[in-house]
């Protein structure tokens, strides 16, 4: 499984943890920046890219960090076939991706400590999309959204 990763300067220290986790259980890493901590940068120019590699398919999954983890979210959403959540425990990272087909976990580099924050990843990469009837017909109707003329906006 290739992962992605990508912070800003309030998810920057977390994520170097966290890559040096994910490269322990042996994933194939691609770093989306940032690469140094500058405090004046800005999450959409690191979030925006991983996005758009996970709506391609260029990476499985995402791992994304800002100060709270909320604007990495929102961001991450705007980009069709991407489903970001905002992760605070374990239970929420598993059943994100059995039932929603998570693919890109947020985190809170200044509100989620370091151990809690590797077995939220651990948890989000161990799990498997269950994919039954009930779930696809859920997820195709969270789909349409992202067409034009789509029959949920007035």
């Amino acid at each position: 499984m290739r992962i992605g990763i990508a912070a800003d300067h309030g998810g920057f220290t977390l994520k170097t943890r966290l890559k040096d986790t994910l490269q322990a259980l042996e994933l194939e890493v691609a770093d989306f920046g940032a690469h140094r901590l500058d405090p004046d940068d800005d999450y959409p120019d690191f979030i925006i890219p991983l996005s758009r590699a996970v709506a391609k398919g260029e990476v499985q999954r995402a791992v994304a960090v800002c100060g709270s983890g909320v604007g990495a979210c929102i961001v991450a959403n705007k980009v069709a076939n991407v489903r970001a959540a905002l992760i605070l425990d374990c239970y929420s990272a598993r059943q994100g991706v059995e039932d929603d087909d998570l693919n890109f976990l947020c985190l809170g580099g200044r509100v989620v400590g370091k151990e809690l924050a590797r077995e939220l990843v651990k948890a989000f990469i161990a799990s498997k999309f269950i994919g039954s009837e009930r779930f696809r017909r859920r997820l195709d109707k969270i789909a349409a959204l992202e067409k034009p003329g789509n029959p949920y906006v007035p």
